[in-house]
């Protein structure tokens, strides 16, 4: 069962969510709230697998939020829903190593995406995607950008940053799992970044 934290300053649309959430037999919402500091509160109370929070709430922002949960808990999955799909936010959201990025009318792809953060992937709306190698290829390059990967290594990054698992990308690489999570282990360690996400954006910043 994956336990979800819904978050909306629409008390309707948090009502809403929830019910679309709960049409799964697989996911538990275990907390609702209308503002950036309930979702740090909820978020702290129920150690949800997720957290779904809307980002314009209001004086402070889902993004804000998110930073707040991450600085207590660096492990926390957060996906980000919205109704703007603005660089700004996105390139922040990114940043600070959220999940996914969603806009709100997408509601069909609001479960999925929900059980693909929890399994360890990164998730973006179909009008997020369409932007993501313009917005990351506007930032300055990371020192990292200098460090020479492998062909393997390369190749898993592509697949890292086309949002698969490990298990398609052992599939698709004709590896075994445990090879493909060493090897993103190392990648990691080697680019000096946390986690999937960010190694998304590094791909994005040196091959786009």
């Amino acid at each position: 069962m994956i336990r979800v934290v819904v978050v909306d300053d629409d008390p309707l649309v948090t009502e809403s969510l929830k019910t679309i959430l709960e049409v799964s037999a697989e996911i538990q919402v275990v907390g609702t709230g209308n503002s950036a500091s309930e979702a740090v509160t909820l978020y702290l109370q129920e150690r949800p697998d997720v957290l779904l929070t809307d980002i314009r709430m209001g004086e402070n922002t889902g993004i804000e939020a998110a930073k707040e949960i991450f600085r207590q808990v660096p492990e926390a999955v957060i996906l980000l829903l919205t109704t703007f799909s603005d660089d700004e936010y996105i390139r922040e959201a990114l940043q600070i190593g959220v999940k996914g990025y969603l806009i709100k009318q997408d509601l069909a792809s609001i479960v999925p995406s929900i059980k693909a953060v929890y399994n360890g992937q990164s998730v973006f709306g179909t009008e997020i995607v369409g932007k993501l190698a313009s917005i990351l290829t506007d930032q300055t390059p990371r020192k990292q950008s200098k460090i020479h990967l492998s062909e393997r290594e390369e190749s898993i990054l592509l697949a890292v940053a086309n949002g698969k698992n490990n298990k398609e990308i052992a599939h698709e690489l004709f590896l075994s799992e445990g090879t493909v999570r060493n090897n993103i282990s190392q990648l990691l360690e080697k680019l000096e970044v946390r986690d999937r996400t960010q190694l998304a954006i590094f791909y994005y910043q040196k091959y786009q």
